[in-house]
C-alpha cells in the first residue's frame, strides 16, 4: 500500500540532518568563489539615466578599475615571481661543445618570464599616462565636467597604491635583475646569427633601465603628471581626503585604511615637488596633521611578508625630487629601525596583539551576546504576524546596527595582525632564544621575523585572537539570509528617511531661497525617493511647500526590502558633495568645514552623518563578500620575499606561523585552547584560496597542500599523543594506591589536571582546502595502532629482562586496559583483549601458547630455575649471588616514548619505583601477576612444561645417581657413638669417597635444585588458585545457593534451582502473563541465560589441586625408574649396610653440601632450600622417608653430638673445674645440620598433608586450564600416559 504524500512530508520532518560537532573552525570557503562584489555589477552604466553630467567621471572610473585590475594581477605576478637562474644546468667540460644550444634553450625560458616584465613596464607606462591625464582633466579651472566623485577619489587612490605596490616588488626582488642579466648574456651569445637586432637591444636598454632604476614607476608617475597642466589642486584634494578618511576613520574596512597609509607619502612627495605652489599644501593642511599619521602608524603592511615605512619612503624619495628635501621635519621622521628605545616601548604596546587582549575580550563577548540577543528578537520577529510597524523598525535598526559593529571589529581585529606582521618583519629578533632546541647556529631571516620573533604569550594572543575572528565571521554568516532582508529594509528606510523628509525639511527651510543649491536637493531626491512606498503626496511642487501645515510635512512611508544601486549611492555622494563645495576643490577646511558654504551646522552634520552612511551602506549589501574580506588571514603563511633573500626552495614547517600556533597548541596543552588546535587550519584554507583566486599560482597552492598534508598528519599524531597520555596518566593514577600519595609530600603531583576532548572527539567533518576530513575516524586509526604498540613495547620490554617483571608488566598492563575503557567511551576502538591476543599471536583457537606464556617459560627454563635459589622462610626466590649456572640471552630494551609507560613523568617514576621493590625476587605477589597475564588458556601449557621439565631432569640424573651409587663403599654401617663426633665424621669422610665425582655430584645437586624448584613454584601457584577460587566461591555462593552444613561441607540450599534462577524466571513469568509486555522473548533467554551460567559456576566449585598434580606426576616418572632407586630387601627387613638406594645418596649430598657451605675457604655456590624440597619429594614418593630419618648421616651426626653432649653435661656436674670444649670447629656444621633437618621435616609434613602414601592418588586439569577434583586410581605408569600432553 502506497504511502500517502502528506504523510511521507510530515515523515522526513522529524528527520535531523544536524549533529553534534562543534564549530571549531571559522569558514569554509569554497577554493572557486569570488568574494569581492562591491563595485558596479554594470560598469555604472546607468547613471546616465540620472542626467548629472557625470559621464566623463564615470568612464574614468571605469577605466581606473580596469587598470586596478591589471596592476593587481601585475603585482601578483612580480610578488610570486622565482629565479629561473637556480635552475638552470650547469654543462661539464666534457660538453663545453653544446654550449651553444645551451644558451639557447636557457635564452628561450628566460624569453617568457622577461616578456611579463616587459608587459609590465609597458602597463606601468600607460596606467601613470591615463592616470596624470585623469587628474588633468579634473584640475582644469574651466570646470567644463562634473567630477571627480568620491568614488572617482578612491579610483585614483587605488591606482596610485597599485604602482606604489609595484615600484617596492620591483625595488625588492633581486631574483628580477638576476634573470635578466642571464637574460641578457645569453641574448648577446645568441643574437649573433640574428639580424635587424637593434628594435630588440633597444627594447632590453629600455627594459634595463627600467629595472635597474628604484622608483622608476613613481619618476615615470611624475613626469607625466607635469608634463603639461599642474595638477597640484587634485593631489591636495586627495591629501585631505586621505588625512580627513584617516583622522575620522572614514575607511570602514582595513584594506581601504592601508591604502590610505601607503598613497599618503607619495601624495605629499608628488605635490610638493611642484615648482609653482609646493607650500600651499601645508597652508590648508597642518605638518602636525602628516607628522602624527605618519608617527601613530611607522609601519604599515603592503604585501603578506613585505612593508612599507612612510619615513623611509619620504627619506629615499627627497633624493629624486629636490623640492621637497627642504621638509626638514618630514625628513627627520624616524624609521623603523631607527625608533629611540623609549618610544620603541610605546610602538610596541601599540603593535603588539598582547597589549590589548583585556580590551578585545571584552568586545568579542560583549558583541556575541548582543548579536545573539538580536538574532532571537529577528526570529522572534520573523514568527510573529502583523506585528508592529514601530517594533520592527527598532529590531531591525538594531540589527543593522549590530552588524555595522561586527565588520567594524573585524575590520579593527584582522587590521591589528596585518599591523603587528608588519612590526614584526620591521624589528627580527638579533639573536634566537637560548633555551631554542636548534643545534644549528645560522638561522635563515625568516626564521628572526617570525619562527623566533614570537614569544609563547604572542603566540597564544595571536591565536586567541584569529579564533574570535573566525568565530565571530562564522557567527555573521551562518544568519545571511535571516538578515539580509532586515539590512536592506534598514537601508532602504535610511534612505528614504534622508531624502524624504529630512531633505524636505531642508528645502522648506535652509534652501528655499537657493535655488542652485535646491535643484541639488531636487535632484537627491529624484534619483532615490521611493515614492511607491509613500503614503503621502508624491514630490509635491516648491512653489507650494509652505503652504502645508507641520501634519502634512512629515511623510509616511513603510520600509522596502528595495537597496540603493551602487549608481545610486555613487551619486547621492557626488551631489552630497557638490552641495557641500560647490565644486570648489581650493576650499579650505576639508570637505564638511563649515567655511563659505552658507549651511548651518545642523544640517551639515546631517550631511555629513549620511555622506558615511552611504559608504558603509555597499559593504553591508555586498554582506558576504565583506565577511570573507574581514576573516581572510591567509597572508600568514606567504613568504615569497624570504624565499628569495634566503635562496631556498621552501622553509621547513617550523618556520611556518600557521604550524607554530598548532604548536604551541599541543605543546602547551592548554585547557582553553585543545579545542581551537584546528584554528589554524583556517589560515591555510584562506592562503590556498588567496593562491588560486588572486595569485592565481597553482604553485604556490601545491606548496601550501604539502604543508597541511605534513600539517595534519603531524596533528593527528600529537593529538593521540596527548589524547593518550592524558587519558593514562588519569588511569594510573586511579590505580596508584592512595596511601602511597598519602605519605608523599608532594602528592599533588600525581594527580592530572583535568582536560577536555569532547569537541574533538566529535569532529567528522572538517574542512581542508576543500576536502572534508573525518578526524574521529583518523584519532581512532592511530589510537588502535597506538595501543598495539603500546602492547608491543610492554612485551619487549618484558622480554629484555628477567622473570621479575612481571609484576611491573601486569601494573603496566592494568593501566594500559583501564585507559582503553576510559578511550572506548568516546571512540569505537577495538577490542582491548583482541587487540592484547593479536599482539601476543594468541589469536587461533588452537593456540595454548602466546608471547608472555613463551617468554615465562623460556625466562624458567634458562634463568629462573637455574640462577634462582629458594627461601623457604620468605616464600621467595632470589638470584643466587654466586655465578649463574647457565647464561641467559636476552635482546636489549629498546627506549619507549614516555607515554608508553605511565603518561606523565611523574607517575612513571612512581610506578617504577613500586616495581623496583618487586625486580630482586619472585614470590606470591609475582605468581598473581602470572596467573592473571596468562589466564586460564595458557596456564595449563606452563604447569605441563614444568612437570615435563622435571620428567626430563628425573631420568638425565638416573646416570649420575647410578655413578655416585657404584662409587659408595659396599657395607655403610651406622655411625658409632663410641668416636665421638670427630669419629663419625672420619667415618663419613672414608664413605664419600666422591672426590672423582665432583663435577657429578654438582651436576645432580643443580638437578636437584631445579627439580625443587619447580615444584616449589607449583606450590606457590597453588596457593594463588587456591586463594582465587576462595574469591570466587565467596562471590557466587549467595547466587547459588550456597550454604555451610552441619559436618562443615558445603550444601545447597535448593536442590532444584538456585536463586539467581528462580528470580528471573519469575521475573519472566510475571512479565509474560502480563498483557501490557509485547515481547517475553527477551526475558525468556534471560532465564536460559541464568541456568546456564548457574551450570557453569557449579561446575567450577570442585576445583583440583596444582601441587597434588605435580606430586602424582613426578610420582609416575619416578616409578619408571624405581628398581634403580629403590631396591626390595631380600629378606623382607631394611638393610643396613648394603643398601645403595637413593635416600643413601642424597643423604651423602647433603652432608657434602653442608660442610662446603660452611667452609669459608671455599667459594661453594648457594643452593637454597630447593634441594631440600627435590631430594625430600623424591624420597617420600619412593617410600625412603623413615629410612632416610634413620640412616641419614647428618642426623646420625646430630645424634652423636646429642648424645655427646648430654655426658660433657654430666661431666662437668661432678668436676665443674674442668670445661673441655669438645664442640669447638664444629658449632658452624652442627647448626646447619639442624636448620637442614627442620627444613626436611616441614618438607615432609607438607608431603604427608597433600599426598598421603597410603592411598596413591592423582588428580587431571579440564581443557579449561582448572584443576579436578582428586580422583583415586592405582599409581602406574600406564595410568599416567592419560594426562594430557604439552602442544607441541
Amino acid at each position: 500500500m502506497a504511502i500517502p504524500v502528506e504523510e511521507a512530508i510530515a515523515a522526513l520532518s522529524t528527520f535531523s540532518l544536524e549533529d553534534e560537532q562543534p564549530d571549531v573552525q571559522g569558514l569554509a570557503v569554497l577554493l572557486s568563489s569570488e568574494r569581492y562584489a562591491t563595485n558596479s555589477p554594470i560598469e555604472y552604466s546607468d547613471v546616465a539615466a540620472y542626467r548629472l553630467s557625470l559621464g566623463e567621471d564615470t568612464k574614468a572610473i571605469n577605466q581606473l578599475n580596469a587598470l586596478i585590475q591589471e596592476g593587481k594581477e601585475m603585482a601578483s605576478l612580480l610578488y610570486t615571481y622565482r629565479s629561473c637562474v637556480k635552475a638552470l644546468p650547469q654543462l661539464p667540460d666534457s660538453m663545453k661543445h653544446s654550449q651553444a644550444d645551451l644558451y639557447l634553450e636557457t635564452y628561450q625560458v628566460l624569453d617568457l618570464e622577461m616578456s611579463r616584465l616587459r608587459e609590465i613596464q609597458r602597463w606601468q607606462a600607460s596606467a601613470a599616462s591615463k592616470l596624470a591625464a585623469d587628474m588633468q582633466r579634473f584640475s582644469r579651472p574651466e570646470r567644463l565636467v562634473n567630477g571627480p566623485t568620491i568614488t572617482h577619489f578612491w579610483s585614483m587612490l587605488k591606482l596610485l597604491d597599485v604602482l606604489v605596490q609595484l615600484d617596492h616588488l620591483k625595488n625588492a626582488k633581486a631574483s628580477i635583475p638576476n634573470d635578466f642579466s642571464w637574460y641578457k648574456r645569453t641574448f648577446t651569445q645568441v643574437s649573433t646569427q640574428w639580424q635587424d637586432t637593434d628594435t630588440m637591444r633597444e627594447e632590453l636598454d629600455d627594459l634595463q633601465i627600467f629595472l635597474s632604476t628604484r622608483w622608476a614607476i613613481l619618476l615615470n608617475l611624475h613626469a607625466e603628471m607635469f608634463r603639461t597642466n599642474t595638477v597640484e589642486d587634485i593631489l591636495q584634494v586627495l591629501i585631505v581626503f586621505c588625512v580627513e578618511s584617516l583622522e575620522l576613520d572614514f575607511a570602514l574596512l582595513f584594506p581601504e585604511r592601508h591604502t590610505l597609509l601607503r598613497v599618503l607619502p607619495v601624495l605629499v612627495v608628488l605635490a610638493t615637488s611642484s615648482e609653482k605652489e609646493s607650500e600651499s599644501l601645508y597652508k590648508r593642511i597642518k605638518m602636525n596633521r602628516l607628522l602624527n599619521i605618519f608617527k601613530n602608524d611607522p609601519v604599515i603592511p603592503a604585501f603578506p611578508d613585505l612593508h612599507l615605512s612612510p619615513a623611509a619612503i619620504l627619506k629615499e624619495l627627497s633624493s629624486y625630487f629636490q623640492n621637497f628635501s627642504s621638509q626638514i621635519r618630514l625628513l627627520n621622521l624616524p624609521s623603523p629601525h631607527e625608533i629611540p628605545p623609549r618610544e620603541l616601548q610605546d610602538y610596541q604596546r601599540h603593535y603588539l596583539i598582547l597589549n590589548h587582549m583585556g580590551t578585545i575580550r571584552a568586545e568579542h563577548d560583549d558583541f556575541s551576546i548582543r548579536f545573539a540577543s538580536a538574532m532571537n528578537q529577528m526570529i522572534i520577529l520573523k514568527s510573529s504576524d502583523g506585528a508592529d510597524n514601530d517594533w520592527s523598525r527598532d529590531i531591525k535598526g538594531n540589527m543593522y546596527d549590530i552588524v555595522v559593529e561586527g565588520f567594524q571589529l573585524l575590520s579593527r581585529w584582522t587590521g591589528r595582525i596585518w599591523e603587528q606582521c608588519a612590526w614584526k618583519f620591521s624589528r627580527p629578533c638579533k639573536e634566537p632564544p637560548s633555551d631554542s632546541q636548534h643545534g644549528s647556529t645560522t638561522f635563515f631571516d625568516y626564521e628572526k621575523v617570525v619562527r623566533w620573533n614570537y614569544t609563547a604569550e604572542e603566540r597564544r594572543a595571536l591565536l586567541e585572537l584569529i579564533g574570535y575572528i573566525k568565530s565571530i565571521g562564522l557567527m555573521m554568516q551562518r544568519c545571511d539570509t535571516l538578515v539580509s532582508e532586515a539590512l536592506w529594509e534598514t537601508i532602504h528606510m535610511e534612505v528614504q528617511d534622508f531624502v524624504q523628509d529630512k531633505l524636505d525639511t531642508m528645502l522648506r527651510t535652509t534652501f528655499r531661497k537657493k535655488k542652485d543649491l535646491s535643484r541639488i536637493l531636487s535632484d537627491m531626491r529624484t534619483l532615490s525617493a521611493d515614492w511607491m512606498a509613500n503614503t503621502s503626496k508624491a514630490d509635491p511642487e516648491p512653489h507650494s511647500l509652505h503652504q502645508e501645515t507641520e501634519e502634512m510635512r512629515q511623510n509616511t512611508f513603510y520600509p522596502r526590502p528595495v537597496a540603493p544601486t551602487a549608481a545610486q549611492i555613487h551619486c547621492l555622494q557626488f551631489l552630497i558633495c557638490e552641495l557641500v563645495s560647490g565644486g570648489n576643490l581650493r576650499k579650505p577646511g576639508g570637505l564638511f568645514g563649515n567655511s563659505g558654504s552658507g549651511i548651518p551646522v545642523e544640517d551639515l552634520k546631517q550631511l555629513e552623518t549620511f555622506f558615511y552612511k552611504l559608504s558603509f551602506f555597499l559593504h553591508i549589501l555586498d554582506y558576504t563578500a565583506t565577511i570573507g574580506t574581514l576573516t581572510d588571514l591567509g597572508f600568514l603563511w606567504f613568504r615569497e620575499f624570504y624565499l628569495e633573500s634566503s635562496r631556498v626552495i621552501q622553509f621547513p614547517i617550523e618556520c611556518s606561523l600557521p604550524w607554530m600556533l598548532v604548536e604551541y597548541v599541543t605543546e602547551t596543552q592548554d585547557a582553553g585552547l585543545l579545542e581551537s588546535v584546528l584554528i589554524p587550519f583556517d589560515l591555510y584554507n584562506d592562503s590556498a584560496q588567496h593562491a588560486l583566486t588572486c595569485l592565481k599560482q597553482r604553485f604556490l597552492y601545491d606548496e601550501i597542500e604539502a604543508e597541511v598534508d605534513l600539517s595534519f598528519d603531524l596533528l593527528v599524531e600529537k593529538l593521540n599523543e596527548i589524547i593518550f597520555t592524558y587519558y593514562k596518566s588519569c588511569a594510573a593514577s586511579t590505580l596508584l594506591d592512595n596511601s602511597f600519595t598519602y605519605l608523599c609530600d608532594d602528592g599533588e603531583k600525581y594527580f592530572v589536571k583535568p582536560l577536555r576532548f569532547d569537541a574533538i572527539f566529535k569532529l567528522r567533518r572538517v574542512m581542508v582546502l576543500g576536502r572534508i576530513i573525518d578526524l574521529r575516524s583518523l584519532i581512532t586509526q592511530r589510537m588502535n595502532k597506538l595501543f598495539r604498540e603500546n602492547i608491543d613495547f610492554l612485551l619487549e620490554h618484558f622480554e629484555s629482562g628477567d622473570l621479575c617483571g612481571v609484576v611491573e608488566l601486569q601494573q603496566l598492563l592494568d593501566i594500559l586496559e583501564l585507559t582503553h575503557q576510559s578511550i572506548s567511551k568516546f571512540l569505537e576502538l577495538d577490542s582491548y583483549s583482541l587487540i592484547l591476543s593479536e599482539m601476543q599471536e594468541n589469536l587461533s583457537l588452537v593456540s595454548y601458547s602466546s608471547r608472555i606464556s613463551s617468554q615465562i617459560w623460556n625466562e624458567m627454563q634458562t634463568d629462573f630455575l637455574p640462577n634462582f635459589i629458594l627461601c623457604n622462610t620468605t616464600q621467595r626466590f632470589v638470584r643466587s649471588l654466586k655465578g649463574t649456572h647457565h647464561s641467559s640471552q636476552r635482546s636489549s630494551a629498546s627506549t619507549g616514548k614516555a607515554y608508553f609507560y605511565c603518561g606523565s613523568h611523574d607517575l612513571t617514576m612512581a610506578y617504577k619505583g613500586i616495581a623496583g621493590l618487586y625486580h630482586d625476587f619472585f614470590g606470591i605477589p609475582h605468581m598473581f601477576a602470572v596467573v592473571k597475564l596468562l589466564g586460564s588458556r595458557s596456564l595449563p601449557g606452563i604447569i605441563r612444561a614444568l612437570l615435563d621439565h622435571i620428567s626430563s631432569k628425573i631420568t638425565a640424573m638416573v646416570p649420575k645417581i647410578t655413578a655416585l651409587q657404584e662409587a659408595l663403599p659396599k657395607s655403610i654401617g651406622l655411625l658409632s657413638f663410641d668416636g665421638g663426633i670427630a669419629g663419625c665424621e672420619k667415618i663419613i669422610h672414608e664413605i664419600l669417597t666422591w672426590e672423582a665425582k665432583s663435577e657429578v655430584k654438582t651436576e645432580v645437586l643443580h638437578d636437584l635444585k631445579e627439580i625443587g624448584s619447580a615444584l616449589y613454584w607449583m606450590s606457590l601457584l597453588d596457593i594463588v588458585l587456591r586463594q582465587i577460587d576462595t574469591t570466587q566461591f565467596m562471590q557466587s555462593a549467595p547466587w547459588l545457593g550456597l550454604i555451610p552444613g552441619n559436618d562443615g561441607q558445603v550444601k545447597h540450599a535448593c536442590s532444584d534451582n538456585t536463586p539467581f534462577t528462580t528470580l528471573l524466571s519469575g521475573a519472566t513469568n510475571a512479565f509474560a502473563s502480563s498483557p501490557a509486555c509485547p515481547n517475553p522473548s527477551s526475558f525468556l533467554v534471560m532465564a536460559k541465560q541464568a541456568e546456564a551460567a548457574s551450570l557453569l559456576y557449579k561446575s567450577n566449585l570442585n576445583s583440583g589441586s596444582v601441587l597434588e598434580y605435580a606430586l602424582a606426576f613426578t610420582s609416575a616418572a619416578l616409578d619408571r625408574h624405581y628398581s634403580k632407586w629403590s631396591a626390595t630387601p631380600k629378606t623382607g627387613f631394611i638393610d643396613i649396610t648394603t643398601s645403595k638406594d637413593f635416600y643413601r645418596v642424597f643423604s651423602g649430598l647433603q652432608y657434602s653440601y653442608l660442610e662446603e657451605s660452611i667452609n669459608p675457604s671455599r667459594k661453594q655456590e648457594v643452593l637454597g632450600d630447593s634441594v631440600a624440597w627435590a631430594g625430600c619429594t623424591i624420597m617420600y614418593l619412593l617410600g625412603q622417608q623413615q629410612h632416610f630419618e634413620l640412616f641419614d648421616f647428618s642426623y646420625q651426626f646430630l645424634n652423636v653430638a646429642e648424645i655427646e653432649n648430654a655426658t660433657v653435661s654430666l661431666y662437668q656436674s661432678s668436676d665443674r673445674n674442668k670445661s673441655p670444649n669438645f664442640l669447638q670447629g664444629y658449632e658452624g656444621i652442627l647448626e646447619a645440620m639442624r636448620k637442614a633437618r627442620r627444613l626436611n621435616n616441614h618438607v615432609f609434613s607438607m608431603l604427608r598433608a597433600r599426598c598421603p602414601l597410603e592411598d596413591k592418588i592423582a588428580c587431571a586439569i579440564k581443557p579449561s586450564g582448572a584443576p579436578l577434583h582428586r580422583m583415586k586410581f592405582t599409581n602406574t605408569v600406564s595410568a599416567f600416559e592419560t594426562l594430557p600432553q604439552r602442544a607441541t
